[in-house]
């Protein structure tokens, strides 16, 4: 059945033959279909879906904010000192490692707890295996992947292996492509709300998809997510 909105469906069914019809089935499960890559969806565009207990099992849709509202304008910095802030290792607790960090002395993860874009105030900067899952859906160029980067037990499915030259490909969402209007930056980096070490944070090229870490004093660019349990 296509066409169908994201909201949960149910369906019965009846078989007819000259006889007439039967009575109907009992409903089956309820089921939400999910809306296509980059779409408008909960105040800003579909990501994509990850599993925080790293079972292959979505238990949350990931939203990216729009660009115009939940971008930096300028790239910032993660912190303004290279020192360790607890609270923040998580690969995948984006909303927490965020939190630990809502000050001004975290620059990135502020700019995004400031924000009410689409009526939501529940945006945060991503977690490390967060960010991947929007590189892995909306890449914007063409380019090769780096083939070091890419293992990710959060995404749905969960990737074992690293990027190929090849995969992902540019997305297929207009907008998010190199020529549309919601673009990822590139070459410039993006950071997450992973931190590495004491004086380092993770990163990730939305060119090739490079994942590595750098200084937190450095700047970058900031994009905003929220996640929508499923």
């Amino acid at each position: 059945v296509t066409g169908l909105t994201a909201v949960a469906f149910t369906a019965t069914v009846v078989a007819v033959n000259s006889y007439g019809p039967s009575t109907s089935s009992a409903a089956s499960n309820s089921v939400t279909p999910l809306p296509a890559i980059g779409t408008v969806f909960g105040g800003g565009f579909f990501a994509g879906q990850i599993s925080t207990a790293g079972n292959g099992i979505a238990d949350y849709n990931l939203v990216v904010g729009p660009k115009a509202t939940a971008q930096s304008g300028t790239q910032i910095q993660w912190k303004i000192v290279a020192t360790t802030t607890a609270g923040t290792t998580s690969v995948i607790d984006g909303p927490a490692n965020s939190t630990a960090m809502n000050n001004a002395t975290h620059p990135a993860a502020q700019f995004c707890e400031s924000l009410t874009v689409g009526g939501f105030s529940d945006w945060y900067l991503p977690a490390k295996n967060e960010l991947d899952v929007c590189y892995f859906n909306l890449k914007p160029t063409t380019t090769n992947n780096n083939t070091s980067s890419g293992i990710n037990a959060n995404s749905v499915p969960a990737r074992a292996s690293a990027y190929t030259l090849g995969t992902p490909a540019q997305t297929s969402a207009t907008d998010f492509k190199d020529t549309g209007t919601e673009f990822f930056n590139f070459p410039a980096d993006y950071w997450s709300s992973t931190e590495n070490s004491s004086t380092r944070s993770w990163t990730q090229s939305f060119n090739t998809g490079y994942q590595y870490n750098s200084t937190k004093t450095l700047s970058y660019n900031v994009r905003a997510v929220r996640r929508v349990a499923v």
